[in-house]
């Protein structure tokens, strides 16, 4: 407590006489009585000198009295202080809180403006997707449904309104298969023409859709075809996906999740991506259900994974025509899969060889087939309308192809941020190729795996950081934090997290440590780590370890639907985007858009950076918090909840 009055008094003295020095100024004013009546003594001019020995004379009594309160702080915090935060009382006495409240007293909390909501028509909005306007520009040949923030323009900041009927999502695991329909855009139309085998497991209440993958009562249910996946495999069942070495698993056009949920379930990273859809959308209602999932296509460009990523590619009538394009996507999947991996292609097009269209079939699917065996590929199994190929684990079988088959890439080819598609083979020669069935059972990186990536001992000390922030972040999830936070009728004083978090967008990941922590502490929740362009890329060491993660731009908008996050994280961010070119205020407003009300934000950074996000926070109508380490750093949390606001 001691500590906590030393601090508030210094803090308080010192902003008291930077407000009075605010005030000399102010005073200074030529047309005041004051200055008036100086210059009966001094005459109509005041002497520059006689200024500047005010100015300095304020100074030294800063000066003086502000290093004795320093001192006599310094005195008291030699005692260690412990970084874990239960106790509200305590938070109130910050010093950060008091210099922040002193500051809006003297700068005048009308300076900074609440932003305005956008219009109903942007409930659902996504920028860098505009078929209407990409069409007038001259995107052809499906380009126009592809992502170009090069030429979206910035509008004036509104914040993104929830929809009238929004409610908040149910907690896990019922939320994973009960859904709110006025929390996402799909009309009955839509719901009850949907046809693929994902689609046709939902069931349409008042105002719910509930998923029912899971209780095997559907005839064609996801279970029953996730087990045949196994058996066309070699596996007893799909609970064996794993010893399999199949852990991360990147769904094309995962309809609704289902299959995804699924493989949740059994303990397996699922990503979902599909192309960006105006109603209806795939990746709006997996996210809805909590499921890991992202607007991402093949169409032109490069997914902002890097070679090597995954060791499942699925499509179950994803809609795509692989050998299309000179079968440029099928070098992309190739690019994606680890060696030995597996591509698992489920169409209704593609009928077994014995059936009565046989003939015609097989002849369709020859191209395909002699595409495949230029990329090295296995056709290993064949069912009803499932094909499975296999990726080659033998860097050797490049070299032995023929000379006018699929040529490799050049060393460097391999930036995978919305690049245009090579065609052209990489990752052959990364330290990274280790077939995925030589890898270690664990659900852990062993020592040979991290030292492709560095220094296993960095690893470890980073997943002990996060393991501690995570619990001081976990303690501070609670509205009590804020002092004029009101209490819902008849609650009690909530224990944290106060709300519900099943996804964590970790703005920052670096090693992706705090996903690590999460698993560790065993919390029911999955982490989009997201590794800035022009950061260091650890996105392959996060991949590697089994976690979601993508490379993102945050000077962009993230390609995922409004109110698709629980919680944003990120550490260091701010003070790495001080020197880009984008705008604060933008990347708020965009962290707004994708959080979901009473979502929460946790930022961690240099008091500089935390003092203008607050500010920020304040103008995009957060609750916001700072606490102080108490470590004698510079560094400081942010701790903010975004408002229901229901208008």
């Amino acid at each position: 407590m001691l500590v906590g009055l030393i601090r508030i008094h210094s803090n308080i003295y010192r902003s008291l006489f930077w407000f009075s020095i605010l005030q000399l100024f102010k005073a200074l004013d030529m047309r005041s009585p004051w200055l008036n009546k100086l210059s009966v003594i001094f005459g109509h001019r005041l002497p520059v000198s006689w200024l500047l020995l005010c100015f300095v004379s304020v100074l030294a009594l800063i000066s003086v009295f502000g290093s004795s309160f320093s001192n006599s702080f310094d005195s008291v915090t030699s005692i260690p202080v412990p970084e874990i935060y239960t106790n509200y009382r305590r938070l109130k006495e910050q010093a950060a809180v008091d210099y922040f409240e002193l500051r809006t007293i003297s700068f005048g909390a009308s300076s900074q403006r609440e932003l305005g909501l956008c219009g109903k028509e942007r409930e659902n909005y996504v920028p860098c997707y505009n078929v209407t306007a990409y069409l007038l520009l001259g995107f052809k040949d499906g380009e126009e449904f592809d992502r170009h923030c090069e030429v979206s323009r910035q509008g004036k900041w509104c914040l993104v309104r929830s929809p009238k009927d929004y409610k908040i999502p149910l907690r896990w695991p019922a939320g994973r298969d009960v859904i709110w329909t006025g929390n996402v855009k799909i009309t009955k139309d839509q719901f009850l023409s949907s046809g693929s085998m994902t689609k046709r497991m939902m069931l349409l209440e008042e105002n719910q859709i509930a998923f029912h993958s899971e209780d095997g009562l559907i005839f064609d249910g996801v279970k029953d075809y996730s087990r045949q996946v196994a058996e066309m495999m070699g596996l007893g069942s799909d609970s064996e996906f794993f010893q399999a070495g199949v852990r991360t698993v990147l769904d094309i056009g995962c309809g609704f999740g289902s299959f995804g949920a699924h493989l949740v379930s059994l303990k397996l990273m699922a990503l979902c991506i599909a192309a960006y859809e105006a109603t209806g959308s795939q990746v709006q209602l997996a996210l809805e259900r909590g499921l890991p999932a992202m607007i991402g296509n093949f169409i032109s460009k490069q997914l902002p994974y890097p070679s090597l990523s995954f060791d499942m590619v699925h499509c179950a009538q994803c809609g795509i025509v692989w050998d299309k394009k000179e079968g440029v996507f099928l070098i992309e999947v190739d690019r994606l899969l680890k060696p030995g991996g597996y591509f698992v292609l489920t169409s209704p097009t593609s009928k077994p060889y014995g059936s009565a269209t046989g003939t015609k079939n097989r002849n369709m699917l020859t191209p395909l087939e002699q595409f495949t065996e230029k990329i090295c590929w296995s056709l290993i199994a064949q069912q009803d309308e499932t094909f499975i190929w296999q990726k080659t684990a033998d860097t050797r079988c490049y070299s032995s192809r023929k000379q006018n088959d699929v040529p490799l890439c050049k060393e460097g080819h391999d930036a995978p941020f919305y690049q245009a598609l090579m065609p052209c083979i990489t990752g052959t020669s990364s330290k990274r190729w280790i077939p995925i069935q030589n890898r270690s059972s664990s659900s852990h990186l062993s020592s040979a795996e991290l030292e492709v990536h560095g220094n296993p001992e960095d690893f470890f000390e980073d997943l002990q950081v996060w393991k501690l922030a995570l619990k001081n972040y976990w303690s501070l999830l609670t509205p009590l934090i804020f002092s004029d936070h009101p209490k819902r009728p008849g609650d009690e004083d909530p224990l944290p997290p106060f709300n519900i978090v099943r996804n964590v967008m970790d703005m920052n990941a670096h090693y992706g440590g705090l996903n690590a922590a999460f698993l560790e502490e065993k919390k029911s929740v999955w982490v989009m780590n997201v590794v800035p362009v022009r950061a260091r890329n650890t996105l392959p060491l996060i991949l590697d370890r089994g976690f979601p993660g993508v490379l993102h731009d945050w000077c962009e908008p993230f390609p995922t639907y409004p109110r698709t996050y629980d919680m944003l994280h990120a550490n260091g961010l701010l003070s790495h985007l001080a020197s880009e070119r984008c705008g604060l205020m933008d990347l708020f407003v965009e962290m707004d858009r994708i959080l979901r009300p009473e979502g929460w934000v946790v930022l961690s950074d240099k008091l500089g950076a935390i003092e203008l996000a607050r500010a920020h926070a304040t103008q995009i109508r957060w609750d916001a918090r700072v606490i102080d380490l108490q470590n004698g750093s510079d560094q400081r949390l942010l701790i903010c909840q975004k408002p229901f606001v229901r208008k």
